[in-house]
């Protein structure tokens, strides 16, 4: 038996890998969004992610803005050690020709390549949405080491705002009162309750209480 050919095979595995992939395709050049959920802990968060700067100019260092649990974090990944787990070191950052700033990161409990900061987050979210061309960053390693990187901020104000407003309208929800109290009507208050609450003023109140009760009828007529 002939073994059966199909025309243009290569063609055809790609269209169906393209079919068959549920996953979000990633621009590798460009400032991505991604929203997903964390089935252990059943929470929603958003990331803004970093293009990866070009390897024969720069280190590898990307950079990430998380909204979770409705806190805003920026985190830096690099493919060199930058410290021990949990420990802090340097970086600094330049937005197109400003001046560099500095700043602290702290690396993940369990890695010694990425770091985060939560203090400065909003600091550095905004000075990169106020950029244009790019951030320059330097990390110092526990090696002493510099590593620098250039990430270019095109397409970047987009992406972090949608992730800036994640957290704002999270951050508005977790603080509305889920057992709102029932607006209190006319009928609910009468004139006995408000003898009692009458006579619980000073002379002085009750006076000023009178006068603003007169005032209003007058407004009324």
């Amino acid at each position: 038996m002939q073994p059966l050919c199909l025309p243009n095979t290569p063609q055809i595995l790609a269209a169906m890998a393209l079919l068959l992939c549920s996953c979000p395709v990633l621009a590798v050049n460009a400032w991505n969004y991604q929203r997903e959920t964390d089935v252990v802990n059943n929470q929603t968060y958003s990331t803004a992610m970093s293009p990866m700067p070009r390897r024969d100019l720069y280190d590898e260092l990307k950079l990430e803005v998380v909204c979770r649990n409705q806190q805003l974090q920026v985190d830096l990944t690099a493919d060199n050690l930058i410290a021990s787990q949990g420990s802090q070191f340097d970086i600094s950052y330049q937005i197109d020709q400003t001046p560099p700033v500095g700043l602290q990161m702290t690396t993940f409990p369990d890695s010694k390549r990425k770091g985060y900061t939560d203090t400065d987050a909003q600091t550095l979210i905004k000075a990169m949405l106020a950029g244009k061309e790019s951030i320059f960053l330097k990390v110092l390693t526990m090696t002493r080491k510099e590593l620098a990187g250039s990430i270019p901020l095109a397409g970047a104000s987009e992406v972090l705002q949608k992730v800036v407003s994640d957290c704002a309208a999270g951050a508005a929800i977790a603080a509305a009162d889920p057992h709102p109290k029932p607006l209190e009507t006319a009928a609910d208050y009468d004139f006995k309750t408000f003898q009692q609450d009458f006579n619980k003023l000073s002379v002085g109140q009750q006076r000023q209480l009178l006068g603003r009760i007169k005032q209003l009828l007058e407004d009324m007529r």
